[in-house]
């Protein structure tokens, strides 16, 4: 089972067991488990999945919270020639580091059996 979830005004698409970084926020000290409501899409495959408009009724996604990271420090340089104008700084990016638990939701529904269209032959009269 997978979903596509929104957080921070990005869509990531997450399945149970996944590990990824989402940017940081204030959780609490004690808190070891966040949850996200705002599930765009819940899908299994070879099933038809749900599509929330915009977000599927009743589906959350849960995840526990592994450890705060830091991001590789990037340098931001400012330059203009000519003018001996030089700026550099630095800037490290924390992250919350999570694994996905569970993921809730209502059923998919099942694909539905193809049926050939019959069509009428029309008569050959011009």
């Amino acid at each position: 089972m997978y979903a596509i979830i929104e957080d921070s005004g990005t869509q990531i698409r997450v399945a149970k067991g996944d590990v990824l970084d989402i940017d940081l926020r204030d959780v609490g000290p004690r808190s070891k488990k966040i949850k996200f409501d705002r599930v765009l899409l819940v899908g299994e495959t070879g099933v038809t999945p749900t599509i929330g408009r915009p977000y599927v009724s009743g589906a959350a996604v849960t995840a526990e919270i592994l450890e705060e990271v830091k991001a590789d420090k990037i340098d931001v340089i400012k330059y203009k020639r000519r003018k001996g104008y030089r700026r550099k700084m630095g800037h490290t990016q924390r992250f919350l580091r999570i694994r996905i638990e569970k993921i809730t939701g209502p059923a998919a529904s099942k694909p539905k059996p193809r049926t050939k269209k019959t069509t009428a032959k029309s008569s050959g009269g011009e």
